[in-house]
């Protein structure tokens, strides 16, 4: 009985060892393929769940199906259309789609991939900064560079079974050894710009100046012009106004101008005035004739 009992469990166990050997799970992140005697079986499973396979005959390898990053380890140097070196760093985003030809060209070797990515990447970058100038790829066409890039590596990297998602420019600048000389003849080309909208300030001052300077002696000519006039006007009315008063009292208008005359002449004691005793001018400071009040 004992031994009965005995290969029953024996049983049991290796049954569970089998079961155990025939299950394994695949993520919702991971493709899997089944390998037989080292060659692939059937299509790769994408669908995630519990799965069997054969005990013993059969394994499974995993792949990312994620968004991998590659990431240049430096970064290089890139010719463009007039021949000036520039410093280019650059990222990739990517990821595996079709799982047997990702590992029937790389093996399923993730590093061997990225030089595979690195590779296509690279030479869709020569190609595209050949094509431009310093100031296009610095600022210029940037995003046109990356969508003509991109198309162009993912078409090459379609033959590992890998799809390039971005391409992206962390940095570009000149080398070293000529950022200096850039950087010199930029600041010579602000500063002739600045001169130059510093002269064309002075002019316009010169010319606003000029204007408000005409407008000036337009509005003092018409101001002096109608004070003259009101001048004019007044001494007219005033001259009516002394005719008028004259007309009505000849006599009295006349020592009144003489009184006037006399307040004038003998303002301060110091001046002296040589006239006949019988002249006109002090007909009034004589004995007053008969009929005058």
């Amino acid at each position: 009985m004992r031994d009965k009992l005995s290969l029953l469990a024996v049983a049991l166990l290796v049954a569970l060892a089998v079961v155990s050997m025939s299950i394994f799970v695949v993520d919702q992140r991971q493709y899997a393929i089944i390998f037989q005697f080292g060659e692939v079986k059937g299509k790769p499973i994408e669908e995630p769940g519990l799965k069997f396979k054969l005990p013993l005959i059969q394994n499974v390898r995993y792949f990312d199906r994620r968004i991998l990053t590659m990431d240049t380890s430096a970064p290089e140097r890139f010719l463009t259309s007039e021949k000036q070196n520039v410093i280019v760093d650059y990222f990739v985003k990517w990821r595996i789609v079709d799982p047997r030809s990702y590992y029937q060209a790389v093996g399923g070797d993730e590093s061997r991939a990225i030089i595979r990515l690195n590779q296509a990447v690279n030479a869709s970058l020569r190609e595209e900064f050949g094509k431009r100038t310093v100031h296009d790829v610095i600022s210029g066409e940037r995003d046109a560079i990356m969508q003509q890039m991109r198309a162009r590596a993912d078409t090459d990297a379609s033959s590992i079974g890998v799809r390039i998602i971005d391409v992206r420019l962390k940095r570009v600048e000149y080398p070293a050894e000529v950022s200096g000389n850039v950087y010199s003849r930029m600041e010579a080309e602000r500063k002739r710009v600045a001169n130059e909208r510093r002269s064309r300030g002075a002019a316009d001052a010169e010319k606003i100046k000029a204007d408000a300077d005409r407008q000036r002696d337009v509005i003092v000519a018409e101001a002096m012009r109608e004070a003259q006039q009101i001048k004019g006007e007044g001494d007219a009315k005033a001259t009516a106004i002394y005719g008028e008063a004259y007309g009505l009292n000849a006599e009295f208008y006349a020592f009144y101008r003489s009184l006037e005359a006399y307040r004038a002449s003998f303002a301060s004691k110091d001046d002296v005035i040589v006239v006949a005793p019988d002249a006109d001018f002090f007909k009034y400071l004589k004995t007053p004739s008969p009929g005058r009040r």
